[in-house]
């Protein structure tokens, strides 16, 4: 029962991000046109190129979605509301977003084409640098906790929101999850303007609509993430405890999108860049404020 509820509110999470990135990219707010999209790619050729590695071309879709919705397993919408709470959650949920990084690699090898496999590559770059911009950040809410499971980590900001304790961290784990689930301005793995979809040009037909699908399941599952890990989950006054995780989520989701839409798409190297030489310095800072902060508390 668990399960299937986690799996409800994934889908309705999923088609509610969609509606909220279109009115983000076209200004116009269409409650319908997730539906009206979803139909028109079943409905349509699945075209499969020439030479492709058809076992990477079929498996990258579904490998994309495995991983968002193994991510979510262990993020709770509420005290109750938990797939799996395993005592190393926070660490599982970085290991399943790990397997993005292998789905958008098959996704680019895989059709043999010359734009996929541009995109492919840029996201393993990317990501590389951007992974240590989401553990570290992990471990600095799991420090304050004192434990690794979600719940705890939920738990543990009662008093006060990890947000506000851990603000760098807070942003950092923020951009690095636009950064995985390629949201502007970090959407190089798929670039429309110039690499003409990137990693998704050569899927057509539902394996398109299961790439897109599983993309906005991930987006979910990182804006989750941010309201488990920083903005206390399900804590929060009058409504239900899974309502505010919900509200939370959402409301990480179109700030994302919304951010992305005013900052425009920034060089690959420029983002490798910043990251080594400007966020992992940062990230290393947060982890000694937290640990000088934790000590002082405790004298």
């Amino acid at each position: 029962m668990t399960a299937a509820t986690i799996v409800a509110a994934l889908l309705a999470g999923a088609y509610v991000v969609a509606v909220l990135e279109g009115w983000a990219t076209t200004g116009r707010f269409q409650p319908g046109a997730p539906l009206v999209a979803g139909l028109a790619l079943l409905g349509r050729e699945s075209v499969v190129p020439r030479r492709p590695d058809r076992l990477l071309y079929e498996t990258a879709p579904v490998l994309l979605l495995a991983a968002a919705v193994m991510a979510a397993a262990v993020l709770p919408l509420s005290p109750e509301l938990v797939a799996v709470d395993l005592a190393t959650g926070a660490l599982f949920v970085n290991a399943a977003w790990a397997y993005v990084m292998v789905a958008l690699v098959m996704a680019g090898w895989g059709p043999n084409g010359a734009y996929a496999m541009v995109a492919g590559w840029r996201f393993l770059g990317q990501l590389i640098a951007y992974a240590m911009l989401i553990v570290m950040p992990i471990a600095t809410v799991g420090m304050r906790a004192e434990s690794l499971a979600t719940t705890a980590i939920v738990s543990s900001q009662v008093g006060l929101w990890n947000a506000a304790t851990q603000p760098i961290g807070f942003v950092l784990f923020t951009l690095a999850a636009m950064a995985v689930a390629f949201i502007p301005p970090f959407d190089l793995p798929t670039a429309p303007g110039e690499l003409a979809g990137g990693v998704a040009a050569e899927y057509t037909g539902v394996r398109l609509a299961i790439f897109r699908l599983a993309r906005l399941v991930l987006v979910v599952t990182l804006a989750a993430a941010v309201a488990v890990f920083f903005l206390g989950g399900w804590l929060g006054p009058w409504l239900p405890a899974w309502a505010w995780t919900g509200v939370k989520t959402l409301a990480v989701a179109a700030a994302m999108f919304a951010a992305g839409r005013f900052v425009p798409r920034l060089r690959a190297e420029h983002l490798l860049q910043w990251t080594w030489k400007l966020g992992i310095p940062l990230a290393l800072f947060n982890i000694a404020w937290v640990g000088v902060t934790l000590w002082w508390a405790d004298r």
